[in-house]
């Protein structure tokens, strides 16, 4: 059954499914970059085609850094998807985004070690910008929609922040989380690098919707991070970042808003197709559509 979807969701920690989603089929895509993190849920909301990946896998069973980054975001691309909507719990590194807040952020600052952070390589190269990791008109979208839920009930959610994105799985030290505070980083995460990196090489633009769980490690007067004051937070906003998702699914569909990131490869293909392998230009080719 062939089935193409322009939008895509990343669950993260807290949001492993989509209740209301009117499931068509669960499959199991290969990719050149190996399986992705479980088997994408596809299917319809409100008659809107749209896939679905938990990112850590149905029961949470990878690290932030055994996820298989590339997979994920080309199995995405090889369905059509064009918007990609990721869901992420952080941690905060200012007083303004308090526990259970919802930030959209629109920077961020790598300092993982140990992950694929492209699909170029290996005799294929491209320089693709950064500049504008996080998609500002998806940004707009996904603002307007949660100004519009904190009219209905009580929701503190604020507009930029730049993301700091740590290796993981242990939290920060007291030392690295007043560090990460001088560098000018306002949250702080395990996964949406090389997440952001990847989709802008496959030409999707990309929103992270953050849901703040706790202060780290710098506060003076709130407990540290745990896991289980993370999960419990989450849990409380799971309802809330359920309905942002149905909304941007609705409101994305209807607008298609154009996005940098739709053409992000256009001027940063270095390598000539005609001197690629006949797998880099099969590769080259989903990225491209």
């Amino acid at each position: 059954m062939t089935f193409s979807a322009a939008i895509g969701i990343i669950g993260g920690s807290g949001l492993y499914e989509m209740p209301d989603l009117e499931i068509i089929e669960t499959r199991s895509i290969e990719t050149p970059f190996g399986k992705p993190s479980d088997a994408l849920v596809l299917g319809q909301l409100k008659g809107i085609p749209v896939a679905f990946l938990a990112r850590h896998g149905r029961g949470h069973k990878l690290l932030p850094t055994e996820i298989p980054y590339r997979a994920n975001i080309y199995a995405f691309k090889s369905l059509g998807v064009k918007y990609l909507f990721s869901f992420s719990a952080v941690g905060s590194l200012t007083e303004t985004f308090k526990p259970r807040d919802f930030v959209i952020p629109d920077q961020y600052i790598d300092i993982t070690k140990f992950r694929q952070q492209s699909f170029f390589g290996d005799q294929m190269l491209a320089h693709v910008s950064m500049a504008d990791p996080f998609c500002p008109a998806l940004a707009d979208v996904a603002s307007k929609i949660l100004s519009g839920i904190s009219q209905e009930h009580p929701l503190n959610h604020h507009k930029g922040g730049t993301y700091l994105c740590i290796e993981g799985p242990q939290f920060s030290t007291q030392a690295e989380s007043h560090l990460y505070r001088s560098w000018g980083a306002q949250l702080i995460g395990m996964t949406n690098v090389p997440e952001a990196r990847l989709a802008m090489e496959a030409q999707m633009a990309y929103l992270t919707l953050a849901m703040v769980t706790d202060f780290d490690a710098w506060h003076p007067k709130e407990a540290h991070v745990t896991a289980h004051t993370a999960l419990e937070n989450l849990k409380h906003n799971a309802e809330t970042a359920l309905k942002v998702a149905h909304q941007l699914v609705i409101d994305v569909s209807q607008q298609e808003p154009t996005s940098k990131a739709h053409t992000a490869l256009a001027s940063s293909l270095i390598t000539p197709a005609d001197a690629l392998s006949s797998e880099k230009k099969s590769v080259l080719q989903v990225l491209l559509k």
